[in-house]
């Protein structure tokens, strides 16, 4: 039985979608090409929060009430990744991009092969996979993410892509490997060259926004490396010339990853200067920035007013990145962010 539709207005944007009583209302948008901003799509990031202007019947799957606390929820205030509209509804974006929002792609299901499954630090494997079906063409921005199925489970985990198209339906991820999460263990010990998985997207709105002349700033940390380094090697297969710069935070110098491709985008891209940063060097011979990521930023002394910045890590690195940045000049809006939330982290 096909469930019941209902049309949902956003506000101050105009747009209006049909929504299905079982789909999401962030998932409705994603399908019919409306990108609206999100990060987790599991309830815990609050990049959805949105406003519910006229209708009531709006139903929750569980989400975090960090994200979303009870007396924000009877004020009105709704998680567009969680919500089920049961009637029609009038929603106000707070948090939009009006460059990007008729932008979206078509969210695809796909089967891919295993083509790659190799470590890059102890912890990070550099995961390589392939369109099993070479008809099919996934289209997303550098910068987006799809979702994995976990075999034999219910649950998906979400993974950026580290390229910048799929190219001979080639996808690449950057994955961090936590002992106890779900995927990861997967990854560690089960899958093999060969293997068949099931994806979805392209999901996530961490992609270049065009604004010439503009200084870039990329703050990165563990698998954050991947959609940054996709946005990097977007810009040097384009041309853009924007001044770059690019902090990355690992503890030990065994922790950095793609040091050298980095090292070469800097002769790619005249403007780019990337700047890894060890907070435990321990015995290393380092000779670079030592210290968190952020208090390396800070030490740099840059007004960054005017510039967009990029930030995309683990959340302590990624809350701090957004303390300090709009101290240093970048407007609040120009901070675009991905934070790993603890679904994700498995």
């Amino acid at each position: 039985m096909t469930a019941e539709k209902h049309r949902v207005r956003f506000e101050p944007v105009g747009i209006e979608i049909d929504v299905a009583e079982d789909t999401t209302i962030l998932r409705a948008a994603a399908e019919q090409g409306v990108m609206l901003m999100h990060g987790c799509k599991e309830g815990q990031c609050a990049a959805c929060k949105s406003f519910i202007l006229d209708g009531e019947d709006v139903e929750h799957d569980r989400y975090s009430t960090f994200a979303l606390p009870d007396y924000e929820k009877e004020e009105g205030f709704t998680l567009l990744c969680r919500a089920h509209a049961y009637e029609d509804l009038t929603i106000e974006l707070l948090n939009y991009d009006e460059e990007m929002i008729q932008s979206g792609l078509p969210i695809q299901e796909a089967e891919v092969e295993v083509v790659a499954n190799d470590h890059v630090t102890h912890d990070l494997r550099h995961l390589a996979v392939r369109l099993t079906d070479p008809e099919q063409a996934l289209k997303f921005f550098p910068g987006q993410y799809l979702d994995f199925a976990i075999p034999g489970t219910e649950e998906t985990r979400s993974f950026s892509m580290a390229n910048t198209s799929a190219r001979d339906g080639l996808l690449e991820f950057v994955i961090k490997i936590y002992p106890d999460g779900l995927f990861s263990r997967f990854l560690d010990t089960d899958v093999a060259v060969g293997d068949r998985l099931r994806v979805t997207g392209p999901f996530g709105v961490f992609t270049l926004r065009d604004n010439p002349g503009k200084d870039l700033v990329f703050v990165g940390g563990g698998a954050g490396m991947a959609p940054i380094l996709s946005l990097l090697r977007s810009m040097a297969e384009r041309g853009i010339d924007r001044k770059a710069t690019y902090y990355y935070g690992a503890r030990r110098e065994a922790d950095l990853c793609f040091h050298a491709e980095l090292r070469e985008l800097e002769e790619k891209l005249p403007n780019f200067r990337y700047v890894p940063a060890l907070s435990e060097p321990g015995d290393d011979a380092w000779d670079g920035e030592t210290g968190l990521i952020t208090d390396v930023l800070r030490r740099a002394g840059h007004d960054l007013t005017g510039a967009d910045a990029y930030v995309c890590g683990p959340p302590p690195m990624v809350e701090a990145a957004l303390e300090l940045l709009p101290a240093l000049g970048v407007a609040d809006k120009r901070v675009f962010y991905d934070k790993f939330t603890t679904t994700g982290e498995g």
